[in-house]
């Protein structure tokens, strides 16, 4: 195939300002079997319920199969919006079906929510750090991000003053076993954040694709639930990935009704609709209560797992570093001496066969260069260790080569 040696075409600003997920760019190295990889946010294969799923689509098909495969309205398939709005509902939220609208997958909704509320430098709250995936669909929009101070028991409401909050069109959370960090925001935190919402007319979105993967404690209401009543707006994400494949692509965003309807316009623009016969499948398995007796298991296997990396974590890696004990999701989040960077240390890393993600792009603005993402979920127990072992060696011997000598 010839190419011309200048193109006629001209990429758009927004497309020159785009750029690739530091976390793909480095699944990309650690495709090798060989290679033990922290760095996938990916759910572990293990918990797919691949016979229901595929008994799902049978049934469908068989039963409803030319209105499977037709187009379908904007707003999604109507017994799974209002399954959503029910089990939204039943955990604390009051939810109407016409406040749900069905996207391909939450990282839509996020991308339809910047389309809809955020302009070339509007200002956008995020926590410290915050889901890479979030900044990178935010920032197509152009925003001013500013980073809201945190620490280990999530976000601190009292950091919202009025200045910064002043013109913010959203704040954007994850309160539930966040990415990248693990961590929870504690239930005083979430009273405190509400009410602080309604006092500066600030909305939040509220991201929750991990909710349900809690293996300890006691589940804490969420930011919908809390909101209503108290004047503050929240808008809520979720998604089937967690909870039974990411494949399906399949999630959906709570909304007021107005705010919907903007969503679903944007949509409309996009995609026209989220598939048919995947919405419908879905439906089936969840409508009769599937999810009550399959989420038990994957909590089990991932707490396991949880329970291993931490035990490698304090066997292998030294005293100078530090993590968070997470009580459920994916992740765990490291901080080394403040003169390490991670960004180099992955570097060594994969030359040991171990890779992770470095901290350094979760920041929207400048961020400490010494911390570092594990995901643990599709790793087998004895890699587990073998790999933290790897690393925590690593750590230890570049530790060793940056002190001084003595005279």
């Amino acid at each position: 195939m010839v190419h011309p040696a200048k193109p006629d075409w001209q990429f758009s600003e927004r497309a020159r300002s785009l750029t690739s997920s530091a976390i793909r760019e480095i699944l990309k190295v650690t495709e090798r079997s060989d290679v033990i990889s922290f760095a996938g946010g990916l759910p572990s294969p293990e918990g797919f319920p691949v016979e229901v799923i595929q008994k799902a689509f049978s049934d469908v098909l068989a039963t409803r199969g030319k209105s499977a495969l037709q187009y379908g309205p904007t707003e999604g398939y109507a017994p799974l919006r209002e399954w959503v709005a029910r089990d939204l509902t039943a955990h604390g939220a009051r939810v109407l079906p016409e406040e749900v609208l069905i996207v391909s997958g939450s990282q839509q909704g996020l991308d339809l929510i910047g389309k809809v509320l955020i302009d070339p430098a509007s200002r956008v709250l995020v926590e410290t750090p915050s889901y890479l995936g979030a900044l990178q669909s935010f920032s197509l929009y152009q925003p001013e991000f500013r980073s809201v101070p945190s620490d280990e028991e999530g976000l601190l409401p009292d950091a919202l003053s009025s200045e910064l909050c002043a013109k913010a069109r959203f704040l954007y959370a994850l309160p539930n076993f966040q990415n990248p960090t693990g961590r929870t925001l504690s239930l005083e935190r979430r009273h405190a954040l509400v009410e602080a919402a309604a006092r500066h007319h600030l909305p939040i979105i509220e991201d929750d694709p991990y909710g349900e993967l809690r293996y300890r404690g006691q589940p804490l209401p969420g930011l919908l639930g809390l909101a209503q009543g108290s004047g503050a707006s929240v808008f809520r994400l979720g998604s089937f990935s967690k909870v039974l494949a990411p494949g399906l692509r399949l999630g959906y965003i709570a909304a007021p009704a107005p705010l919907l309807a903007k969503l679903a316009q944007a949509k409309q623009a996009t995609d026209l609709h989220t598939a048919s016969l995947t919405q419908m499948a879905v439906h089936e398995i969840v409508k009769g209560g599937f999810l009550e007796s399959h989420l038990p298991a994957i909590r089990r296997l991932y707490q396991r797992q949880c329970t291993v990396m931490l035990e490698a974590l304090a066997a292998t890696f030294p005293k100078e570093a530090h993590w968070t004990h997470p009580d459920g999701g994916m992740f765990i989040w490291v901080t080394l001496p403040s003169g390490m960077d991670t960004t180099t240390l992955l570097e060594a890393a994969i030359k040991e066969k171990v890779a992770f993600v470095p901290g350094a792009p979760f920041y929207a603005e400048a961020g400490p260069r010494n911390t570092l993402r594990l995901s643990f979920v599709t790793v087998p127990e004895e890699r587990i260790r073998e790999g933290i072992a790897r690393l925590g060696a690593l750590i230890t011997h570049t530790l060793a080569a940056s002190e001084p000598r003595a005279a």
